[in-house]
C-alpha cells in the first residue's frame, strides 16, 4: 500500500529498544503485571510506577481495553511508554475490533507526541491468549494504514519461532 509502512520484527528484549517509544501490554489499571507489562515496569523503576499514578482513574481503571495511555519512561531508553490494554482473546465479544483499536490508539499517540520510531510487543499475544497469526494480521493491517507513513515501527518477539510466524504474516 502507498504509505504504509513495514515494521521491522525484532527478537529480544522490548526494554531494551532505542526508540522515542515503547508500548507496554498493560492491564487496565497500568499499576504494572506479569509478562511484558512486569519487565517493562522492572527496566524503568519506580518512575514508572509513578507516572502511571497520575494517571486518572475511574473505578480502578486508568485505561479501558483497546484504549492507551502515555507516560514518562523512566529509566527506560525510550522517551515515553505508551500503555494500551487489548483483549482478552476468549472472553471478549469483540476480540479483533478491541486489538485494532490499542494498535491505533497506539499509534495515535505516538504521532501526537511527535514519536518517530515506536516498539510493540505482541500484544494481547501472552495470558490474553490471543493467537499469533491473528493478532499479526491485525498489527499488519494497522501499520499499514498511510495517517502513521513515516513512522518507523519495531514489533519485538520473545522468540525466533514466534518471530518466524510474524514474518510469514508480514510476507517479510
Amino acid at each position: 500500500m502507498a504509505g504504509s509502512l513495514t515494521p521491522n520484527l525484532v527478537v529480544g528484549d522490548i526494554t531494551r529498544a532505542r526508540v522515542d517509544a515503547i508500548v507496554n501490554a498493560a492491564n487496565s489499571t497500568l499499576l504494572g503485571g506479569g509478562g511484558v507489562d512486569g519487565a517493562i515496569h522492572r527496566a524503568a523503576g519506580p518512575a514508572l510506577l509513578e507516572a502511571c499514578r497520575a494517571v486518572p482513574a475511574v473505578d480502578g481503571e486508568r485505561c479501558p481495553v483497546g484504549e492507551a495511555r502515555i507516560t514518562a519512561a523512566g529509566d527506560l531508553p525510550a522517551r515515553f511508554v505508551i500503555h494500551t490494554v487489548g483483549p482478552v482473546y476468549h472472553s471478549d465479544p469483540d476480540p479483533a475490533g478491541k486489538l485494532a483499536a490499542a494498535w491505533h490508539a497506539s499509534l495515535r499517540l505516538a504521532r501526537e507526541h511527535a514519536c518517530r520510531s515506536i516498539a510493540f510487543p505482541a500484544i494481547s499475544c501472552g495470558v490474553y491468549g490471543y493467537p499469533h497469526a491473528e493478532a499479526a494480521a491485525i498489527a499488519r493491517d494497522c501499520c499499514a494504514d498511510p495517517a502513521y507513513a513515516g513512522l518507523a515501527v519495531s514489533i519485538w518477539l520473545f522468540d525466533e519461532t514466534h518471530a518466524a510466524l510474524w514474518r510469514r504474516v508480514f510476507g517479510a
